[in-house]
């Protein structure tokens, strides 16, 4: 292998196994320095100039101190989108891929759709992409947040409409949503300890982590904000806690929606929730 991806990979090993740096460093490669992989697992001698070594030794000394390579890099996929992230957002898991593939499958004639806590606004420029009839709200208390959200949505060539809102005091009065899919803050402080420094060094605090003795206080903020926005017979989506799945589960029933199913994720663990507006709804606005 050439030095270069040497370099890289000693640097990713500090944080992570032997597989992962050397994807990681791959990656890097590839990204950063338009170096095929081919190419690498060839060996063929790339020469680099002294601007790119000078990067190359900053990506290092970056990834060597933990910093997670979507940061490094500014991108992360999801949903096949190649996305903007900073650390003001959460990098996209796999699992919120999930999310939204339950969202569109249930709800292909969704109108109006809002993703609430948008972050980097992966789950509102996947749902707008798949969903181009829709009309895309996004919302999110972090400003710097929301100008990450808005660029992606204007990099992917979608609509989304960005707004400041506290999910916890979110307005009670507006449109209707026929779905509203979130990735809330639900890791305890007290599972801190269990957690990579990686995400504990880098990622924002305030998308992550919600007290011990209320840790499903934004489930509670969306269940009531589904009762009040969402129109009848519409979809409220959100990602959870996998210790914590069947309490976030009946959270969304007791605050009055129907059809709640939790569900697994690819590896077999609680992380995703759907209740339904009951139709009687209708009655009731009317």
């Amino acid at each position: 292998m050439s030095p270069y991806y040497e370099i890289l990979r000693r640097a990713a090993g500090a944080s992570c196994d032997g597989r992962e740096a050397r994807a990681v460093a791959l990656l890097v490669l590839e990204e950063a320095f338009g170096v095929a992989r081919v190419d690498v697992y060839a060996d063929k001698v790339r020469h680099f100039s002294e601007e790119e070594r000078r990067r190359l030794h900053n990506i290092s000394l970056r990834l060597a101190a933990g910093e997670p390579v979507q940061y490094v890099l500014g991108r992360a996929d999801f949903c096949g989108l190649r996305l903007r992230v900073t650390p003001a957002t959460l990098i996209p898991r796999p699992e919120t891929e999930e999310l939204v593939a339950w969202a569109v499958a249930e709800c292909g004639g969704a109108r109006r759709v809002l993703d609430a806590g948008t972050g980097s606004g992966c789950i509102a420029v996947a749902l707008a992409r798949a969903l181009p009839k829709a009309e895309v709200e996004a919302w999110d208390v972090s400003d710097e947040a929301l100008a990450v959200a808005a660029r992606n949505a204007a990099d992917c060539g979608v609509g989304v409409h960005c707004e400041r809102v506290d999910l916890l005091a979110p307005p009670a009065a507006g449109p209707l949503f026929d779905v509203i899919v979130s990735n809330p803050p639900y890791v305890r402080l007290s599972e801190r300890a269990a957690m990579e420094p990686r995400v504990l060094d880098h990622e924002p605090a305030t998308a992550l982590f919600v007290p011990d003795a209320d840790p499903l206080c934004f489930y509670r903020a969306l269940g009531a904000l589904a009762r009040r926005r969402l129109s009848p017979g519409g979809r409220l989506f959100v990602e959870v806690n996998a210790a914590l799945g069947q309490q976030t589960a009946q959270c969304l029933a007791a605050a009055g929606l129907d059809g709640v199913e939790l569900r697994r994720d690819a590896f077999g663990r609680d992380r995703m929730v759907r209740g339904v507006q009951p139709p009687a709804e209708a009655a009731r606005r009317a």
